[in-house]
């Protein structure tokens, strides 16, 4: 039986379990627009490159929708994202403005993680919780809040670093050498931040003994001694 003092333990699912899950939603929201507007740009301009691109992430959509099948997440907030880049950049006629919007906007998530953090509410905790179910009563203990601060502070310096690149990309390089540049840099600091996340969250959880061994695969585990008289 346990008491109102003990702290509940849960397991992570496995890396390959949630990247075989997110990889093709990636590929499809980010990887195949962005190698359409590449391929596309040298042979009908920018302006053309644009709305290939958004016409990409509405076919997907729209076929997804047709098929009766969930639209991810990550595809949703693409099409959202690059319709109202659009929109601005073809009202204003600038195609630095389509390219900026991006940088401000990780500027504002920045922003949006510092500022969490004196409210008390980590924005990091929250995101962890869409990726993985966390136990109430896990999030209530003092060194996972604790925990969840510190990374929130990770994560916001690592937006302002994404954003202060971008910017400097943007106005020092070509067009296709800032897109693959812009990317390359944005997986990367992107890739390590989750890196120093996870591997800091299983050692800071394994020392508190809140976050559960994983289980033995069946037929691994090996068979109790008997005990002597």
């Amino acid at each position: 039986m346990t008491t109102p003092f003990e702290i509940p333990h849960f397991e992570i699912p496995r890396l390959r379990t949630l990247a075989r899950h997110a990889v093709p939603h990636v590929i499809e929201g980010t990887i195949v627009p962005l190698g359409l507007f590449l391929l596309t740009l040298h042979f009908v301009g920018v302006w053309g490159a644009v709305l290939i691109g958004l016409g990409w992430t509405y076919a997907a959509v729209a076929r997804r929708l047709i098929m009766g099948q969930r639209v991810p997440g990550i595809l949703l907030l693409t099409t959202v994202t690059l319709t109202a880049r659009t929109v601005v950049a073809l009202a204003s006629g600038s195609v630095v403005l389509y390219f900026l919007q991006p940088t401000l906007g990780t500027a504002l998530v920045a922003a949006a993680f510092l500022l969490s953090v004196p409210m008390g509410r980590p924005l990091a905790e929250r995101l962890a919780r869409d990726l993985c179910p966390i136990p109430s009563g896990v999030l209530a203990h003092a060194s996972v809040r604790r925990f969840f601060l510190q990374i929130t502070l990770l994560w916001a310096f690592t937006q302002i670093a994404n954003a202060t690149v971008t910017l400097w990309l943007l106005f020092s390089q070509s067009l296709a050498t800032f897109l693959v540049a812009k990317t390359l840099v944005s997986w990367g600091l992107t890739g390590s931040a989750i890196a120093v996340s996870t591997i800091w969250f299983h050692r800071s959880m394994r020392r508190q003994g809140i976050l559960a061994p994983r289980r033995a695969k069946a037929g691994l585990t090996a068979p109790a001694s008997p005990s002597t008289a």
